[in-house]
């Protein structure tokens, strides 16, 4: 009986020990986590971004419905708002290194410079990339910051915004 009750006590222990809360843990590190609602200018919702903090940057977890089909630019923009019809209200890319736009450009990339969104013919499109010169702090400061999906691919080499496009869907990103 003994026994029973001791190895139930330390099963209880560290099961407590791998429970997570909405910020999730990486050794003895909380990562924190940032969400932003996709909508469209009519507040369409068409999706979700998720941001976690990690050992060597930001990871950015793009979840896209009801979007056109095809290549779309997606990128982290400088001001946490969403202003409809057409989303200029979140700024510029978020650069915080003073960097120009695009992988490809030799002076670049800006922090919030992202791969393109395929999004398939039946509307929606996922991926999950890694932004190595983002830190959480930066990305919710005073201001906060936005992620954008445009409305056509990126280049990744024009700057200041690799000739994407108008912006499509705009979302807020808040501490999770």
């Amino acid at each position: 009986m003994l026994r029973t009750t001791l190895l139930t006590a330390i099963a209880a222990t560290t099961l407590a020990g791998c429970a997570t809360t909405g910020a999730g843990m990486a050794g003895d590190k909380t990562m924190r986590t940032a969400t932003a609602p996709l909508r469209t200018a009519t507040g369409a919702d068409v999706g979700t971004v998720t941001a976690t903090e990690m050992a060597g940057g930001i990871q950015i977890r793009i979840d896209a419905r009801g979007m056109p089909a095809g290549m779309h630019g997606a990128h982290v923009h400088t001001t946490g708002r969403c202003d409809a019809p057409d989303f200029t209200t979140a700024g510029g890319h978020w650069n915080p290194t003073a960097k120009q736009h695009g992988t490809s450009n030799p002076a670049g990339p800006h922090a919030g410079d992202a791969p393109n969104l395929t999004i398939g013919a039946d509307g929606t499109g996922s991926v999950t990339i890694m932004l190595p010169a983002g830190t959480m702090d930066g990305l919710l400061d005073a201001d906060g910051s936005a992620f954008v999906i445009h409305a056509q691919a990126d280049d990744y080499k024009t700057d200041p915004s690799g000739n994407s496009g108008g912006r499509i869907a705009c979302g807020v990103f808040a501490a999770a």
